[in-house]
């Protein structure tokens, strides 16, 4: 029986843009009413934290790319536009389980 070559480099780096225009496509158009304190609460990051990921490793290539630009990138429009369309006032449970959680992650 004959196996699958393993990917190449090229290849993993194929899959895992792939895979990351996925995750941005569920964020942003499947489940844009899913709020980034909400993402910082259960998961300990956000799509401000894909943004700056993005804008580090746009860097590390020799790219150099601004927060703006990082965010439009992530947000597939202006950050002020997203936030006018989708984001929600915190409620003081959603701060208080961000402080908890924030705290949580900064006590290991």
């Amino acid at each position: 029986m004959d196996h699958p070559a393993p990917p190449t480099d090229a290849d993993t780096t194929a899959i895992e843009a792939a895979a990351f225009r996925r995750l941005l496509q569920h964020l942003n158009v499947e489940r844009p009413d899913v709020q980034n304190i909400d993402l910082m609460i259960l998961a300990g990051f956000c799509r401000n934290c894909l943004a700056n990921w993005y804008r580090e490793a746009a860097q590390a290539q020799g790219k150099p790319l601004g927060k703006d630009a990082a965010r439009d990138a992530v947000y597939g429009m202006p950050f002020a536009e997203w936030k006018e369309k989708f984001q929600k006032e915190a409620t003081a449970e959603q701060l208080a389980a961000f402080e908890s959680a924030t705290k949580q992650h900064t006590d290991h």
